[in-house]
């Protein structure tokens, strides 16, 4: 039998060809450099064999090279398979990756002559080359309904539980296993069916961390940049008390499922290979692992699925049973900016919570602004200060704060309001005025982040402000003839209005590759959230005791939040399939605030279904939702046949598939737990759009459901049958929606809701209808 994953080990540096630069789910990176917006080249599905290159034949890149064995030939083992990819290159030496369990195919050091000779050999498929990916709680679990208790082997979790039994894995940039939230105590040993290991030496891993593998150059799975332990910690850290960062945000720390195993695949370091990330995966799929995190964008939003690695590993995955939680990434708040989309993913949203570390701004004619920062020092709330804004230097874009933008300009002894964004960090800009002699930063949005602000570990008094309130600060600076200001700290607010909100760096649909299919599909928390960290974050660099901890946002950060939701629901319902699993997530999320209130956007606007998907994630809901949506694997390659050849489906699908005998299945026939149609322009007001879906019940076995639909006026909607009626478990119904266009004049997309309702349970798919 075909058991093992092979992985080869690299040399540190290889001369590899940068495709494009993708980045990690992360806003921007804290302490690390600033993202940038790279342009990403797309594949367009062209015949050749392999994506063209520029000049350069004979130069030795990383190629990922899918092909398949003859029909009904089966491998005896792992090394059988291995050397079938050998008998594929030209010498020894040249492997670096060769996929098992999620791919059919290998990674491997080769010259585009030398990939162009290959591809007319029996079993060749697809190559193309491996991208290059940059790298982009003490209080969530309470604000997600879930019960904290103390000590550190927690009984009932309220409906929920604690994820145990499952394991959770994790592609990222490794793990610092030292960390109180990884200890494993009162933990149960890991299930029989984990096969993986660990390379940390000595007891670094534990019945909490069961796994820790690197498949990058550094061969150490040791995180050198904390965004692994952040992501890890934040899914299925363990209870930790005392956590805050530089005073702020103090409580016990714990993952989302705390009684859930962790395993780490090094695929990261300060940038990600594609080989590398299929690697992982499919090195964590062959290990047993239930659930995968993974907070990595990459592909761009147009790249088709079979050249975009985390499509093809996340499909085998599913495929396997294993459920993806993945970020749609950081791209917002721009419309079809979705990186991760495809219909087997759960794809997650970020948005607020309702705390608030809180960085006053009080200016000298008396108005005050809310503002955040991570860093308080003890400051005289007494004295203001002379306020400059940057951009009155003569430096091309100075009001970014960039490097250098401020010489000339006479900011010494003074507060300055510079401008968030313009190629800089958000904590680089305090440094660059620090260096200039400032005493303070006012950080303001530019208009498309709102009022969409972040708590940031600051090297000086800073306050991160909303667009409104930097356009009123600037305002002010030119017209008093003296402006000053202060900066008034108010520590951890908690309860703030409104929450949650739209992240604005959350990336949007509608999806370019599947309109048909209503993504993202949910939303979580990911700004400003508090999670174990390999290093104390101190910008006094006095000593600090204790266990680290940092805040950091991003959609990397909403994702494991899903990722341990996805373990609760797998803990209490191991039977339950990926696309179940997703489905009880969605149908159960809230698409209202804490008070009652439709969601906002980062312009505090009512939020499409395009940012937050089905709404916020509701765990205790989502561990008995009532009904169920099921998609099989079959269905899944059935769509792919609908928009690809099929020489493209069988790299995705890893077996030979003739699209001409499948029953082709377009986006929006899928049976997801969402609807989304579109009406072309040349279609007249009498069209109808017919939507089925099939509800399986997982609740009460005698149970009657009636529709309730949430639309606007003018959009006819008729759902048949007028109730399902289920007198057993696991029974499924299915039902029709017919959406006609109705009225004309109407908006051009109308959004909704079908409800299902029960004595028990209300089961809620969002609709989306656009007219093009």
């Amino acid at each position: 039998m075909d058991t093992g994953a092979h992985h080869i080990r690299k040399p540190a540096a290889m001369g590899s060809f940068k495709l494009s630069l993708l980045r990690i789910l992360l806003i921007p990176f804290l302490l690390l450099a600033p993202t940038v917006a790279e342009e990403l080249i797309a594949g367009d599905g062209v015949p050749p064999t392999f994506i063209e290159l520029p000049a350069g034949d004979d130069e030795l890149r990383t190629f990922i090279v899918h092909v398949q064995p003859a029909e009904n030939h089966v491998f005896g083992t792992a090394d059988a398979r291995t050397a079938w990819y050998q008998s594929f290159l030209p010498e020894d030496g040249r492997l670096l990756h060769a996929y098992h369990h999620v791919a059919s195919g290998f990674a491997a050091q080769l010259t585009r002559r030398e990939v162009d000779a290959m591809s007319a050999a029996p079993g060749f498929l697809w190559a193309h080359p491996s991208e290059v990916y940059q790298l982009l709680t003490t209080y969530t679990p309470r604000f997600l309904g879930l019960d904290v208790p103390h000590g550190a082997n927690p009984g009932n979790h309220s409906a929920s539980g604690f994820g145990d039994g499952v394991i959770v894995g994790v592609p990222d940039s490794g793990v610092f296993p030292y960390h109180p939230s990884y200890s494993g105590d009162g933990m149960p040993p890991p299930p029989a069916r984990w096969k993986g290991r660990c390379d940390f030496s000595g007891s670094a891993c534990n019945n909490k961390l069961i796994g820790a593998r690197s498949f990058e150059s550094d061969p150490s799975p040791i995180d050198g940049t904390g965004h692994g332990t952040h992501t890890s910690s934040t899914a299925a850290g363990a209870l930790v008390p005392g956590a805050q960062v530089l005073g702020q945000g103090r409580g016990t720390a714990s993952g989302i499922a705390p009684r859930a195993h962790v395993a780490i695949y090094k695929v990261c370091g300060r940038e990600c290979s594609g080989a590398d990330i299929l690697a992982g995966i499919d090195a964590a799929v062959g290990d047993g692992c239930d659930v995968l995190s993974i907070s990595i964008a990459g592909g761009g939003p147009e790249v088709p699925y079979y050249e975009n690695p985390l499509a093809v590993a996340t499909f085998g995955a599913v495929e396997k049973g294993v459920l993806v939680s993945i970020g749609a990434g950081n791209s917002g708040p721009g419309a079809s900016t979705l990186y991760n989309d495809a219909p087997w993913m759960l794809s997650v949203a970020a948005g607020t919570v309702d705390r608030l570390i809180g960085a006053q701004v009080r200016l000298g004619n008396g108005l005050s602004f809310d503002g955040e920062s991570v860093y308080q020092p003890d400051i005289s709330v007494d004295a203001f200060y002379p306020l400059v804004y940057a951009g009155a230097s003569w430096k091309f874009r100075a009001q970014y704060c960039g490097k250098g933008s401020l010489d000339g300009l006479d900011v010494k002894g003074k507060i300055v309001l510079c401008y968030r964004g313009g190629g800089s960090g958000r904590v680089a800009k305090g440094d660059v005025v620090k260096q200039a002699g400032g005493v303070g930063m006012i950080m303001a949005n530019e208009f498309s982040h709102g009022y969409s602000t972040i708590a940031d570990a600051h090297t000086l008094p800073a306050s991160h402000v909303s667009y409104a309130a930097g356009e009123a600060i600037k305002e002010y600076i030119s017209s008093a003839v003296n402006p000053v200001a202060k900066i008034v700290f108010q520590g951890t607010v908690l309860g703030t209005k409104p929450a949650p909100v739209m992240a604005s760096f959350s990336s949007r649909g509608p999806s370019l590759r599947v309109p048909g299919i209503l993504k993202p599909d949910v939303t979580g928390p990911g700004v400003s959230i508090l999670a174990a960290w390999p290093f104390q974050v101190d910008p006094s660099s006095s000593s600090s005791s204790g266990p680290a901890f940092n805040f950091d946002s991003g959609t990397s950060m909403a994702t494991p939040h899903l990722s341990g939701v996805a373990a609760l629901v797998k803990s209490k319902h191991p039977d339950w399939s990926p696309a179940a699993i997703r489905s009880a997530i969605m149908t159960t999320a809230d698409p209202n605030d804490l008070s009652g209130n439709p969601m906002l956007d980062e312009q505090h606007q009512p939020a499409s279904f395009f940012a937050t998907g089905a709404g916020h994630v509701n765990p205790d809901r989502a561990v008995d939702p009532g009904l169920v949506y099921d998609i099989a694997t079959a269905d899944y390659v059935g769509h792919l046949c609908s928009i690809y050849a099929s020489r493209f489906v069988s790299v995705i699908a890893r077996r030979t598939v003739d699209c001409s005998a499948v029953t082709v299945i377009p986006d929006h026939v899928l049976n997801y737990p969402s609807i989304s149609v579109s009406f072309p322009p040349a279609s007249n007001s009498t069209a109808t759009v017919v939507v089925r879906r099939t509800a399986r019940n997982v609740g009460e076995a005698l149970a009657v459901y009636y529709p309730y639909v949430d639309l606007p006026s003018g959009v006819e909607v008729v759902v048949a049958p007028s109730s399902l009626q289920f007198t057993k478990a696991n029974q499924e119904q299915s039902f029709t929606v017919s959406v006609s266009r109705g009225e004309r004049g109407m908006a051009k997309v109308v959004q909704g809701a079908l409800r299902w309702v029960s004595d028990e349970h209300t089961v809620r798919s969002p609709i989306s209808i656009t007219f093009e």
